[in-house]
């Protein structure tokens, strides 16, 4: 809990420079998501925050993609990126699913 909470204290920061916001996203049934950031212009991301180790990583994978199969693209835009935001992954990169895995020091302004 205290690392998904200076997480979002760092998103917080970098995406108020960007003029945007932070949000919690929870769906009817309980599926949530850890943060959705959220810019002006109606962009906006999926962020999932674990720890670390492939097997939370993929957990969390997962939880992006079913929150973002539950958004109804009638009524606002698809998500521009989701993210899984770590604290052990040695790099930043790219899945083949397009889903961004990050370590939290790689965030810079």
């Amino acid at each position: 809990m205290l690392f998904e909470t200076l997480c979002i204290r760092d998103l917080r920061i970098y995406t108020e420079v960007l003029d945007g916001n932070i949000y919690h996203f929870r769906t009817k049934d309980g599926l949530e998501c850890d943060a959705v950031i959220h810019l002006r212009n109606g962009r906006y991301g999926l962020v999932e925050i674990k720890l670390g180790g492939d097997k939370l990583i993929e957990e969390g994978v997962r939880t992006l993609k079913t929150v973002s199969e539950k958004i109804d693209t009638t009524r606002m835009k698809e998500p521009s990126f989701l993210m899984v935001l770590t604290g052990t992954s040695p790099y930043a990169y790219q899945r083949e699913d397009g889903v961004y895995i990050v370590p939290i020091t790689t965030l810079k302004n």
